[in-house]
């Protein structure tokens, strides 16, 4: 099974104009975001570390659910997110260290790390596989990765075609976003010594982004 059902879409481009947007909408989305996955956040983040990496923060909307003192390493490589994310790490207690890169190389040394948080973002990393490599690499024996993304609707299904209508679109809007990327079987084929993956749906008018997986990943 493939992780991207248009393995030759084109990258899509970046710029300032369209960072400052996806900031700006992050932002707004905030509050949304936190009705709709506030209540698996609180279960999945239960028992986290005092320091963690979190892999594109983006607007901070997970720094609510952390433990009051938690250092977190970010790696968001939207500049035009920074401030937010220094202001809502100010704001919830979080001791940010902030890197301006993509985590398909974090600069980190091999097992340092006991645990990984990626919400919403694995969607949008132009090469999944690489990036769940180096969060196995980072981890601990033992350490784990906490996940919730988007994904791909069931093969056939009415969703899925839409999905395929949308998905170059919406890409292009949303720095990268692949609505029918196959995350779970990403994860599946990583290297981890056990994977609890839990399928469910939003209630949203958001058709696309209906389907959902959320877990954890353990090295």
């Amino acid at each position: 099974m493939s992780v991207d059902t248009d393995p030759t879409a084109p990258a899509p481009t970046t710029g300032p104009i369209r960072d400052r947007l996806n900031a700006w909408l992050l932002g707004a989305a905030e509050r949304e975001m936190h009705r709709n996955y506030g209540r698996r956040k609180r279960e999945l983040f239960a028992d986290l570390p005092p320091e963690l990496i979190e892999i594109g923060p983006g607007a901070g909307a997970n720094f609510r659910y952390y433990r009051l003192g938690t250092r977190v390493i970010g790696f968001e490589p939207n500049r035009a997110l920074h401030d937010r994310l220094r202001r809502a790490a100010e704001r919830h207690g979080i001791q940010l260290d902030l890197r301006g890169h993509g985590a398909e190389s974090l600069d980190l040394p091999d097992a340092s790390a006991d645990a990984v948080v990626a919400t919403l973002v694995l969607c949008t990393v132009p090469d999944p596989r690489k990036v769940l490599a180096e969060v196995h690499r980072v981890l601990r024996p033992g350490g784990r990765l906490l996940f919730i993304e988007h994904v791909a609707a069931p093969a056939g299904t009415a969703l899925r075609a839409i999905q395929r209508i949308v998905r170059r679109p919406w890409r292009w809007i949303s720095e990268g976003c692949c609505v029918d990327r196959d995350t779970a079987a990403a994860l599946a084929e990583a290297r981890f010594g056990s994977l609890h993956v839990e399928r469910f749906g939003l209630t949203t008018p958001l058709l696309p982004v209906v389907p959902h997986i959320a877990g954890e990943a353990v090295r």
